[in-house]
């Protein structure tokens, strides 16, 4: 059987979290392997929902779940949302969660930094979640970071201190701030350290062992390939590899491991924050299609920018992100329309694009070629079989296909995840 990552194929938001719920169930284990709490995903069981914006959400069905290496882990969240999760019944123990010894811990001086920033950067802002994340990256790469591992050493930390501080006290004499305050950075970590350290792993060595042992491995990305730090709208992008082979380097399992790639695109387009977005609709239609998705930011509330399907961009994403399958959410959302559009091209001045250009004033710059197609006035919320769905609407479907030359696996029809058609099984192949 193989194992299955999930990755976003758009600007992320696309539904990841329900269908990581829904495939958790046959899962042994979900590992998040990139990204941070600035990712969010909400989980609709019942009567009941939750939102998750670090644990894997594995967790919610109790199932083995793991924050690998390639996440940068803020350890106060982690502990406020396990906390939070238990008053809604859900509880995480070092049995259930595993935190990889080797993550990067973002600190309070990251968060700090990336609100100078944003402060600063006038019309250059990128729209980060202020979070911390982008510096604790830096951090990692510059080698400078704490990492979980280091929690158990305190004692020792001073040469790690030395270099952190002498690179955030010249960036924040820069913005008029004071130094670190060392012992209270410390203080912190000492209290922090208990609460973390039970979960801290070597988590490489549990995921060699499932995937030797038969285990099925179910991998679970933050964000969307339209945001990877390489292949996306850069700079309006994360700081982290959203593509499915960022599962191996963020995990530990290697390459060979990572199996069927399941990217999630929504039926239409989102985008939270600023960057370029080629279908958004600024009118009735891309308001109609927010209210009825609900579009807002599960981790900080942000009214989601809506549009039409751009294949374009979703084919791009199949290729750079090796997609295997797409898992298309939200069709409810379009029923009702008259008539849908999906983007199959771009007009930059007079050449015709089949493809996203790289650079930012490209990008800004590019008109959509629309094919527009008839629309559908049934219900497809609920439905769990192609049987269910009205013709139009299998049409739209089948049409995505050919353009984004990828099959589509799954289909989604509300955010109950009981309310979902198979069609091709990714732990299968």
């Amino acid at each position: 059987m193989a194992n299955v990552a999930v990755i976003g194929a758009q600007w992320g938001d696309e539904g990841k979290g329900k269908i990581v719920d829904w495939l958790a169930e046959r899962a042994d284990m979900v590992v998040r392997f990139q990204g941070g709490h600035n990712a969010g995903h909400t989980l609709v069981v019942g009567e009941n929902v939750y939102k998750l914006s670090l644990l894997p959400s594995g967790i919610v069905r109790g199932t083995p779940s793991v924050i690998g290496n390639g996440v940068v882990l803020d350890p106060w969240a982690l502990k406020a949302e396990i906390e939070r999760l238990a008053e809604q019944g859900v509880h995480a123990s070092p049995e259930t969660l595993r935190v990889a010894d080797n993550c990067p811990l973002i600190l309070p001086i990251h968060r700090d930094l990336d609100g100078l920033r944003e402060d600063a950067s006038g019309a250059g802002k990128i729209g980060t979640t202020r979070r911390g994340i982008g510096p604790a990256y830096e951090d990692k790469v510059g080698r400078r970071a704490i990492r979980v591992c280091d929690l158990a050493h305190l004692d020792d930390l001073g040469p790690q201190l030395d270099r952190l501080c002498a690179h955030h006290d010249a960036l924040r004499a820069g913005f008029g701030e004071p130094p670190v305050d060392r012992e209270r950075l410390l203080a912190d970590l000492r209290e922090i350290a208990a609460f973390v350290l039970p979960f801290a792993k070597p988590v490489w060595r549990d995921l060699n062992e499932a995937r030797t042992g038969g285990k099925r491995i179910l991998f679970e990305g933050a964000q969307g390939v339209l945001l990877d730090i390489d292949h996306g709208t850069y700079p309006f992008v994360t700081s982290s590899n959203t593509i499915a082979g960022a599962a191996a380097g963020g995990s530990g399992l290697g390459p060979s491991g990572v199996g069927f790639v399941l990217g999630i695109a929504k039926a239409y387009t989102t985008r939270v924050g600023s960057g370029p977005f080629p279908t958004e609709l600024e009118d009735e239609t891309g308001q109609r299609l927010g209210e009825r998705g609900h579009e807002f930011g599960t981790v900080t509330g942000r009214k989601r920018r809506c549009g039409w399907f751009d294949s374009v961009l979703v084919r791009q994403s199949a290729a750079v992100g090796g997609i295997t399958g797409i898992a298309l959410t939200k069709i409810d959302v379009l029923d009702g329309f008259d008539e849908v559009k999906i983007c199959v091209g771009y007009k930059l001045g007079d050449e015709t694009l089949d493809y996203y250009p790289t650079h930012a004033a490209d990008q800004a710059k590019v008109v959509p070629v629309y094919e527009t197609m008839e629309g559908w006035q049934e219900s497809t919320a609920g439905a769990r079989s192609w049987a269910d769905l009205p013709a139009q609407a299998i049409k739209y479907i089948r049409r995505i296909e050919e353009l984004i030359r990828c099959p589509v696996a799954l289909v989604s029809t509300s955010p109950e995840r009981e309310d979902t058609i198979l069609v091709r099984d990714p732990f299968a192949d």
